[in-house]
């Protein structure tokens, strides 16, 4: 990690002392040509996003880094990274980080999310190297969509948190259709954790039972750091609904709920978890509880042999417990900024954002489309039916202790199994 102590006086000054240079003979752009391509990261160190979505991040970006620098990186010029630490729960700590990158000046900027979006924007003022983010957010796209003047370099790798719900029932009804699971009820209880993001989530699922014949018969709010799933596991037991939607968000703490559960579980029920078992910890401390528990992400690794290459690979390089979201999302993310190089002079943003926003980048997270007004990736099935051009939402199982895609089936691992508290 590279000492940053760039600040906005000390490159207003560069910036007059190369005003006063008269040497028309020294070309700007062969003298920039041999220098490194830098890219800041945004990545926080310490504390559970440390360890678990920013390091799978961080992970990620350095494969993708070493591999474009061990083929002689981007017209010749190596990429380097220069990590900043953020304290993603302080506004004030966020805009900090983003003001710092702004005064470092690289050429373009990544991060795995920003849980406050709006600092992140407004922390990088008037400097435009393109940001490309995972943050599932709904409302940052929408400040983007309304300031294109302003936030034209800003880019949404992923869907939004949106469509976690609109896919639920779709999901639901895909899988009773398949035959293997006869739902007890068409009941849903769902348990929202108290962000933004899970409220969203939770809105759009009830928006979308209003189609189906899945239908909404409790609402259960817990706040996090939930210190007691028992009263939680209660209030599902009087429910009695045959799918029950744990609308949170954090691995150990979706992990605390399925031991609460299985110890004592409403039989029959679908159980449902919001993209915590894609961090790499979660089947560590849910143990065999995990068994049999369904759960999706908007952002996650294929297991085609594209993305299945790259878990090898991952694994390979770094032994361990494998998230399923960023990893992959930030080796894309670095790819993709590697291919926009090879078209574009980094040091054009513009250029580069124009290149990032119509060109559509197959990952191994996916088809990355961020061609629209939100510049955003798009969605695949409701935004598109073709694979090619959007990004699936991956349901998974677990299932003899490993991650198993189960929809869509286009992309199956394998076939749905009843949980133990279903079949006993």
């Amino acid at each position: 990690m590279r000492t940053i102590q760039s600040t906005t006086t000390r490159r207003r000054a560069i910036k007059g002392l190369a005003a006063t240079v008269a040497a028309p003979w020294v070309a700007p752009a062969l003298a920039a040509s041999s220098k490194p391509i830098r890219i800041a990261l945004s990545v926080a160190q310490t504390g559970q996003f440390g360890v678990g979505d920013h390091g799978d991040y961080y992970k990620g970006a350095k494969l993708a880094l070493k591999e474009i620098n061990d083929a002689g990186g981007v017209r010749g010029r190596e990429l380097k990274f220069d990590v900043f630490d953020i304290n993603l729960l302080s506004p004030e700590g966020t805009q900090a980080t983003y003001r710092a990158i702004a005064d470092a000046e690289p050429h373009a900027i990544g991060t795995a999310f920003s849980v406050i979006g709006r600092p992140m924007l407004e922390g990088l003022g008037d400097y435009h190297a393109p940001l490309l983010h995972g943050s599932t957010q709904q409302n940052i796209i929408d400040i983007v969509k309304a300031n294109p003047g302003k936030f034209w370099h800003v880019f949404e790798v992923d869907p939004p948190d949106t469509y976690y719900g609109l896919m639920f029932p779709r999901f639901l009804e895909a899988l009773e259709a398949d035959g293997i699971w006869k739902p007890i009820n068409h009941k849903v209880h769902i348990i929202r954790e108290q962000s933004a993001y899970n409220h969203t989530i939770a809105q759009a699922a009830m928006e979308a039972m209003k189609h189906s014949k899945f239908k909404l018969a409790r609402l259960t709010d817990v706040i996090s750091p939930v210190q007691d799933w028992g009263p939680v596991v209660e209030d599902l037991k009087q429910t009695g609904a045959g799918v029950i939607m744990c609308d949170h968000w954090v691995a150990a703490e979706e992990a605390a709920f399925c031991q609460a559960f299985v110890a004592d579980p409403v039989k029959g029920a679908l159980v449902y978890l919001q993209y915590g078992p894609s961090q790499s910890e979660f089947l560590s401390i849910a143990g065999h509880a995990a068994e049999g528990m369904v759960w999706s992400t908007v952002l996650g690794v294929y297991n085609d042999p594209q993305g299945a290459a790259f878990r090898k690979d991952f694994r390979a390089t770094f032994p361990g417990s494998m998230g399923l979201c960023y990893t992959g999302s930030a080796y894309d993310t670095i790819k993709f900024l590697g291919e926009a190089w090879k078209h574009v002079e980094p040091e054009d943003f513009k250029g580069v954002a124009d290149y990032v926003r119509t060109h559509v980048y197959r990952g191994v997270d996916g088809a990355i489309n961020m061609n629209n007004a939100y510049q955003a990736a798009i969605q695949y099935p409701l935004q598109t039916t073709d694979l090619n051009n959007g990004m699936a939402t991956l349901y998974f199982q677990v299932q003899d202790m490993q991650h198993k895609i189960i929809q869509p089936n286009a992309l199956t691992e394998s076939k749905f199994r009843l949980a133990p508290w279903m079949s006993a």
